[in-house]
């Protein structure tokens, strides 16, 4: 792994860190979604600050470039943040439906009874 991609992950993570901290304090973000970002930042500065991690895990796996492990890395990372988002977005949908048909319901009742 070559020093200037070192120190892009580096930049990277700090950079998120400062970003999901600015977004928790201006309340838009929750602190439990930001536990993700967090990890994922401390994962980037890990594999930067000690490549032989990488290297070992791509020996491990058969993978000959480092850099290819890392992107491996962040976009399966970032694949499962996707599904875990949509099975969320998924629970939503089906709690907005069965209110918008409660208050359907209601507002059917009030009519009926006027």
């Amino acid at each position: 792994m070559t020093v200037p991609f070192r120190i892009m992950l580096i930049a990277a993570a700090v950079f998120t860190f400062f970003f999901i901290i600015s977004n928790i304090r201006k309340s838009k973000l929750r602190i439990s979604d930001a536990l993700y970002w967090f990890g994922f930042s401390t994962l980037l500065i890990l594999l930067a600050v000690f490549p032989q991690i990488a290297f070992f895990f791509g020996g491990l796996f058969g993978i000959i470039s480092t850099v290819n492990l890392v992107f491996l890395v962040i976009i399966a990372l970032l694949i499962l943040r996707v599904f875990t988002l949509t099975l969320r977005l998924s629970e939503l949908d089906l709690k907005l439906e069965e209110l918008a048909q409660e208050m359907a319901l209601k507002e059917a009742e009030k009519n009926i009874k006027k």
